[in-house]
């Protein structure tokens, strides 16, 4: 479990209440199903239109990670590889093969076992990178989902509290009744602006941050496979290797974090 997350969300919303209820006023007050059916109907829909069903349940699927990270172990992945490494260069690829069946990282193993087959390191990482490219696309599409939903909640809010203030206009006779009308127009507003910045916003960064943690990890494994492939030393490999460990860290981008490496190595 993600406490941070958690913890966020937690104190992101209590401070809302608690400001409230500091200010003198009432948690009843900002508890309003209709306008809360107006915000969230309203932007459930337009990403609807914006965006296919498969996406849609992807996302849907995906914002488990921001509670429960899948933890990648970029020293594990590198120990992985050194290992591999090493009794190629003495013994020879195909001696690795045992070994290679019994990777748990799936995306390591498929690495491995094209290396194992034969393939030229060329052709080797012209495929690993292709399909890194999808997994990349791939995992980008929820963070969109989120991102747009943070950006259409605040207008629909907006557009709640334009039809709370034509109730309102619609029932002047009553001027005891107005404050409370108009207050109750706007929090339409305040839910669209709460759920965007607090919420989906919030939640489409942190998916963004794992996406690029697990992107960077292929990263890693390509460029360990390709050593390997092209029998590189262990050394120099593991001083490659190492350098992605750190920009983990630092929290660079794949990118980055691959421009540094080759220039670590040469």
């Amino acid at each position: 479990m993600d406490l941070t997350t958690v913890l966020g969300l937690v104190i992101g919303f209590g401070s809302i209440l608690l400001g409230q209820v500091l200010e003198g006023g009432h948690i009843g007050s900002i508890s309003q199903p209709t306008a809360g059916l107006i915000v969230l109907g309203g932007t459930i829909g337009a990403v609807s239109v914006q965006f296919k069903g498969s996406v849609l349940l992807q996302t849907v699927g995906e914002l488990k990670h921001a509670f429960l990270p899948v933890k990648v172990e970029f020293s594990v992945l590198m120990a992985a590889i050194l290992s591999l490494a090493n009794k190629a260069r003495r013994e020879g690829l195909v001696a690795i093969e045992s070994e290679v069946n019994g990777l748990p990282n799936p995306f390591m193993k498929k690495a491995f076992e094209m290396a194992v087959d034969g393939a030229e390191a060329a052709v080797l990482r012209s495929v690993l990178e292709l399909e890194l490219t999808r997994e990349e696309e791939n995992g980008e599409e929820p963070i969109k989902v989120l991102e747009a939903a943070g950006g259409y909640s605040p207008t629909v809010g907006i557009l709640g509290a334009v039809l709370g203030l034509i109730h309102v206009m619609e029932n002047l006779s009553d001027p005891s009744a107005l404050g409370t009308g108009i207050a109750v127009a706007f929090v339409a507003t305040v839910y669209g602006v709460a759920l965007a910045n607090l919420l989906f916003l919030p939640l489409a960064g942190k998916l963004k941050a794992r996406h690029k943690e697990h992107t960077l990890a292929m990263e890693l494994v390509i460029e360990g496979v390709c050593a390997v492939a092209e029998a590189e030393r262990p050394n120099m490999i593991e001083r490659r290797l190492s350098v992605y460990v750190g920009e983990r860290k630092k929290g660079a981008t794949p990118a980055e974090a691959q421009a540094r490496a080759e220039a670590q190595a040469a």
